[in-house]
């Protein structure tokens, strides 16, 4: 014969319990919901921040971070199988192409991915380029990143400005110890060459891919039927 007290202890614990995890649940639902708009508005300025490096504000007139496409995991990007999709932003002047702004990939910096943002002209020029993330020895390779290189005056990623296959052929797209155009610096070769790689490969799909890139409705995603890479 079961115990009555203790079968009513148990349903308390029970409802108490219920009580506090209905009460938790809906307390960090509502501070989700009040947070929510802060954080995406931080996350928002971030990435434009970002952009605003590789890519001047006087250039376009469009809402750039709602206008993109996703390109899934490939080679011109320098994207594997592991990776996100990544985003391509389209910049518009009064309707008209202005720029493409790319998430691109390293995949064979010294110590793993170099993650990069590339603007890349309507006439296929570079704008601007800046690296987002990276692993490179604190130092040595680090100079890849404008802050971190001691040449403030001349950033080594600077080099890439203006630059385009009309100015430095496909083959020449290497550093100068490899025979290309391209400076790097002593010890840290591979990251130099790691980061001049990915800026060719998003001028290549750039120039493979603009129409397509441009013809597609926002937030939607590029295809590979057809891509050229």
């Amino acid at each position: 014969m079961s115990d009555p007290t203790a079968a009513r202890v148990s349903l308390r614990t029970a409802a108490i319990l219920t009580v506090f995890t209905v009460t938790f649940t809906t307390l960090m639902a509502a501070t989700y919901q009040a947070t929510k708009p802060a954080i995406e508005a931080s996350a928002e300025e971030g990435r434009m921040k970002l952009v605003g490096e590789v890519l001047p504000t006087h250039l376009y007139d469009n809402a750039l971070l709602t206008d993109y496409v996703e390109v899934s995991p490939r080679a011109g990007l320098g994207l594997d199988a592991q990776d996100d999709p990544a985003r391509v932003f389209r910049a518009r002047k009064a309707g008209a192409p202005a720029a493409l702004v790319f998430e691109a990939v390293a995949p064979d910096g010294y110590s793993g991915k170099i993650r990069l943002l590339v603007a890349i002209g309507a006439d296929n020029h570079v704008i601007g380029v800046r690296v987002v993330s990276h692993r490179e020895t604190p130092g040595l390779g680090d100079y890849i990143e404008p802050k971190k290189d001691r040449n403030k005056a001349s950033p080594w990623i600077r080099q890439f400005d203006a630059a385009g296959f009309g100015k430095v052929a496909a083959a020449e797209w290497k550093v100068k110890k490899d025979g290309g155009r391209f400076d790097s610096r002593a010890g840290a070769t591979i990251s130099a060459r790691a980061v001049t790689g990915a800026v060719r490969r998003a001028l290549q799909f750039a120039a493979d891919n603009r129409d397509r890139l441009y013809g597609l409705p926002a937030k939607s995603s590029l295809s590979p039927e057809g891509e050229k890479t």
